[in-house]
């Protein structure tokens, strides 16, 4: 069955297909796709989750093993398998083709691929996946509707906007809706819920540098946890990349560790902060951040931003945003 992305949640509310093919262009709405199945699958009990990349190269006998293995767990289990070219080849055609007869209720098949041309759209993996399950085709927002597409983003986020914000947005961002959706939430993060107008896109434009890490470690350090989570919101929805907002964290938490080793042992703060050449004008904001924390918490919070390292580079499991959360939490107590 073939479906577009309008129609998809209504097919979620039932009983899932046995396989979901997505295919398009537009990342954003891909992947707002994906996650709605993702989410409808947990809801139904699916706790796991394989991902293949079928890049060049790939080995086609991993995707017939997760297959079968599937018969050694007890839970029910998501393959997903990206196809970025769009073109498995004659193997890859096989192997998707058999791996679709082995699906049961305890396993749901997502293929996702970007938009097909005509030859693939006939392809016998493609008529495998639509036969069996869902084709959903996610089509670009065309430039005359998308301000319509971002009045709607901007109403559900709970911003009331004004035509000629609406139209601001939309030319700033020329047809690119990751671009639209991060400015959405910008917006939000700066004006919270209620009207908003083509000057308060432009402010919000004009102050957006305010969302820095630096400015992000000093409002932790200086116990505003609300304006520290606010700006590590914006960095989020700004697209800054998490293992910077790590490796600002850790630089600040190892000197504040340094310093307190230095206090415990007797040392003096003052000669600490001389020794490290820290400005006169952070003294007042390290004193205050010291004097707040018992010894041993800046390094407990070191391990936290390890940990956030690890995981903003894939090297471990967890969010790093919500790692880095608790980290400007622990830094900004009172």
């Amino acid at each position: 069955m073939k479906i577009n992305l309008n129609q998809l949640s209504s097919y979620l509310q039932n009983q899932l297909a046995p396989c979901y093919f997505v295919t398009g262009d537009e990342p954003l709405l891909v992947d707002e796709a994906l996650d709605s199945i993702r989410a409808a699958a947990r809801e139904q009990g699916f706790t796991s989750r394989d991902l293949h990349v079928a890049t060049t190269g790939f080995d086609w006998s991993a995707l017939r093993d997760a297959g079968a293995n599937l018969s050694l767990f007890a839970e029910k289990r998501i393959v997903e398998l990206r196809v970025p070219t769009g073109k498995p080849g004659r193997a890859g055609s096989q192997a998707i083709a058999d791996f679709i007869g082995s699906c049961d209720d305890d396993l749901l098949f997502i293929v996702v691929a970007p938009k097909l041309d005509r030859n693939n759209r006939s392809a016998k993996w493609v008529k495998a996946l639509e036969a069996a399950g869902i084709m959903v085709a996610v089509w670009p927002i065309d430039r005359r509707d998308l301000p319509r597409w971002i009045a709607g983003r901007m109403r559900a986020a709970g911003l009331q906007p004004d035509g000629d914000a609406v139209t601001l947005i939309a030319d700033r961002v020329e047809g690119n809706l990751l671009a639209a959706n991060q400015e959405v939430e910008k917006l939000r993060l700066i004006l919270g819920e209620g009207a908003v107008t083509a000057r308060d896109v432009g402010d919000a434009v004009a102050n957006s540098s305010r969302f820095d890490v630096f400015k992000l470690v000093d409002a932790a350090m200086g116990g505003d946890a609300k304006r520290a989570l606010r700006i590590l919101g914006g960095l989020r929805a700004e697209g800054v990349e998490p293992v910077i907002v790590v490796w600002a964290l850790a630089k600040e938490l190892r000197l504040l560790a340094s310093l307190t080793e230095t206090v415990a042992d007797g040392g003096n703060l003052a000669s600490g902060m001389k020794k490290h050449r820290i400005w006169s004008s952070r003294q007042a904001l390290v004193r205050g951040c010291v004097g707040r924390h018992k010894h041993g918490d800046f390094h407990r919070l070191l391990k936290t931003a390890s940990q956030a390292d690890q995981a903003a580079k894939g090297q471990s499991s967890g969010d790093p945003w919500q790692i880095s959360t608790d980290i400007v939490m622990g830094l900004s107590r009172s």
